[in-house]
């Protein structure tokens, strides 16, 4: 086995960045956090005409089943992903 020549320049391999994989949990962290904003106004009003219960806690499950627009949240979550890494504001999204 030869050892390498000292004057030819090694090649170093190339830095690992997981960029789709880090878009893609931003993708899904911000479908969630979009869902969420299009209830939090529903909950909050429910908190205060409801006494905690199970009956609370139905009416919570069915205001969220109805009142969620996954399209939207998934066009709103893919526009910020995308302007996100576009402006590089994303930590992991960012090119060197």
């Amino acid at each position: 086995m030869s050892e390498p020549d000292p004057l030819t320049p090694q090649r170093r391999p190339p830095a690992f960045r997981p960029r789709a994989t880090i878009g893609l949990f931003y993708l899904v962290i911000f479908f969630f956090l979009f869902s969420f904003l299009q209830v939090l106004p529903d909950l909050l009003g429910l908190l205060g005409e409801m006494p905690p219960g199970p009956e609370q806690q139905r009416a919570a499950q069915e205001v969220a089943r109805h009142n969620v627009n996954p399209l939207a949240a998934a066009v709103l979550s893919l526009l910020t992903t995308a302007l996100g890494s576009h402006f590089q504001v994303l930590p992991g999204m960012r090119v060197d």
